[in-house]
């Protein structure tokens, strides 16, 4: 399950050319999503900061009688799913698309297939939260349950292709993705152009591997920086390990960014991204706050981390670093519990 059956035929699983064709591809459907700045926060950071929201990221839904707008639950993801299907020949799309997931991108696929009008066939482990599982039914994407293991997900979205012949869209391990995920770059060079440095946050490696690829082809100059809980700290060690790092498990508040990385995003980030900067948890909830407080912006513990990184320690007293100037940070989710987040601002 994990290779994707859509692989660039250069070295990396995407490339500039691929990202300015999603890029025209998906402009109709996405939001190009503002940039924040914070005098106070610049402060804090002894930098210029530049927030890329794509919390704020939507999608158009025109197959009502009424067009409005329809939240692809405010995450990146949704770019990278509408490059994936409108990437399909007619043929393919007839058929449908499945993957397995029971966060953003299960939302952003069943959105995406809405809007082409086919199929999506969304594996969801049986325990995900009942919000979720309507969330992706809103958006006409069809249940299919597993047990709460990765093992079962995968099985059961293998039955189910071999069932549909669909078309399979991995979460992250997908050059359809990742050249959708590299749009923001295409986006924020244009509203930031002075930007030198850009931190993202890490997971399955979608985000970071198409916003490096753009980012290093536009301006080589560009340092892109990891950003990862200390509870999930597989990428980090697997860039020091040369390979791919699995750990054997994960325990982090920022529960987008519990996955490991993937065959085609591996090389990107084992070639491309500079460093990877641990965050403790305690960080991630305190970025948040000031989220709340000063961007009055409510993001998810993974699209907070970003911020945690650069003003944890690790960044600010490493001399590596002292050149970064001016800094874009991606918010890339705003999923968030409530009940979560208050708990969290009560530790």
């Amino acid at each position: 399950m994990e290779m994707s059956n859509h692989i660039s035929t250069g070295k990396y699983a995407a490339d500039i050319s691929s990202i300015r064709d999603a890029q025209v591809r998906i402009k109709s459907f996405i939001h190009r999503t503002p940039v924040l700045t914070s005098e106070s926060l610049n402060a804090m950071s002894g930098r210029k900061l530049f927030f890329k929201c794509e919390c704020f990221q939507k999608g158009y839904n025109f197959h009502k009688i009424l067009a409005f707008l329809c939240s692809s639950r405010g995450a990146f993801k949704f770019r990278g799913a509408c490059n994936a299907i409108f990437s399909l020949d007619d043929d393919q799309a007839a058929k449908g698309v499945v993957t397995h997931s029971s966060g953003n991108h299960a939302a952003a696929l069943a959105l995406a297939a809405q809007l082409r009008g086919i199929p999506a066939y969304i594996v969801v482990p049986k325990n995900a939260p009942k919000c979720k599982m309507e969330n992706v039914k809103r958006y006409g994407g069809q249940v299919i349950l597993s047990e709460p293991t990765v093992q079962s997900r995968e099985s059961v979205a293998t039955k189910v292709l071999q069932e549909t012949g669909g078309a399979l869209v991995h979460p992250y391990n997908d050059g359809r993705m990742i050249s959708g995920h590299g749009t923001i770059v295409l986006e924020i060079l244009e509203q930031a152009p002075q930007i030198d440095t850009i931190i993202v946050p890490i997971s399955g490696g979608g985000l970071i591997s198409g916003v490096a690829l753009a980012a290093k082809a536009i301006n080589p100059c560009i340092r892109v920086l990891a950003a990862e809980p200390r509870g999930a700290n597989d990428a980090s060690l697997s860039k020091a390990a040369g390979e791919i790092v699995i750990l054997p498990e994960t325990n982090t508040i920022a529960d987008g960014l519990r996955a490991f990385l993937g065959s085609l995003t591996w090389p990107v980030v084992r070639d491309f991204v500079d460093d990877v900067i641990i965050v403790e948890d305690k960080e991630i909830v305190e970025a948040m706050k000031l989220c709340f407080e000063i961007l009055k912006v409510t993001i998810e513990p993974s699209g907070a981390i970003g911020l945690a990184a650069v003003l944890s320690d690790s960044f600010q007293k490493n001399p590596k670093w002292k050149d970064c100037c001016h800094i874009a940070i991606i918010l890339s989710g705003g999923n968030v519990d409530l009940g979560v987040l208050w708990d969290s601002f009560r530790r």
